[in-house]
């Protein structure tokens, strides 16, 4: 069903991937477009393996794979740079904006194109 959705165009993501039963073996088994990376990830300290070397490899890894990168639970602007400077390709918290009802995101969206122009 996956890959028939996939086919249609509808882009697929894998939620939390790293965390409970997302693993590497669902990258190779199904059509993935997208990889959420978990804020655990992110925020990570361990005295091994910086959190920036860490998701370095996981956007690199994803971009190998032709997948996209989400990262979640953004919530300070020193994290959004961190991410751009790993190469994310997406971001998202509430660095950017609390969850809303769609009316309120449609003003939001409105008022943003407003503010580029």
């Amino acid at each position: 069903m996956l890959r028939e959705l996939h086919e249609l165009g509808v882009k697929l993501a894998v939620d939390d991937f790293g965390t409970g039963y997302s693993g590497l073996a669902y990258l190779r088994s199904f059509p993935i477009d997208v990889l959420k990376l978990d804020r655990s990830f992110v925020l990570q300290h361990d005295e091994r393996i910086s959190a920036f070397d860490f998701v370095k490899a996981f956007v690199d890894m994803a971009h190998a794979l032709k997948m996209s990168v989400v990262a979640e639970g953004v919530e300070m602007l020193d994290v959004v740079e961190f991410l751009r400077s790993a190469a994310c390709d997406e971001a998202q918290g509430y660095y950017f904006a609390r969850p809303m009802p769609l009316c309120q995101l449609r003003l939001l969206l409105a008022n943003e194109g407003r503010a580029e122009a």
